[in-house]
């Protein structure tokens, strides 16, 4: 894909970012170039590849779903202004 000189200011104007004319020649080659290069991905046979989403196949690791109180209570509000109980004391909102 050719890039021309309008299309690199359209790039330009929808990234926000403010280009000098002398700079345009220079960003139409390079935009070229990685556009050329996307395209020849097209050229590589992927029918039997399947999708991933990472280099390396893993699984995680699972563990049982209990609801807990985490095993903590007075860590978890030990830096509170205000506990009682292992429980969080707020000032009331409603009036």
């Amino acid at each position: 894909m050719q890039v021309d000189e309008a299309l690199v200011r359209s790039i330009a104007r929808l990234a926000r970012i403010r280009i000098e004319k002398k700079q345009v020649p220079a960003l139409q080659q390079e935009l070229t170039a990685i556009l050329g290069w996307v395209e020849q991905l097209n050229d590589i046979d992927t029918t039997n590849v399947e999708p991933m989403t990472g280099a390396v196949g893993m699984t995680l690791r699972q563990r049982k779903d209990e609801v807990t109180d985490g095993g903590i209570p007075g860590d978890i509000v030990r830096n509170a202004p205000m506990s009682e109980d292992n429980f969080f004391v707020v000032p009331k909102v409603v009036e």
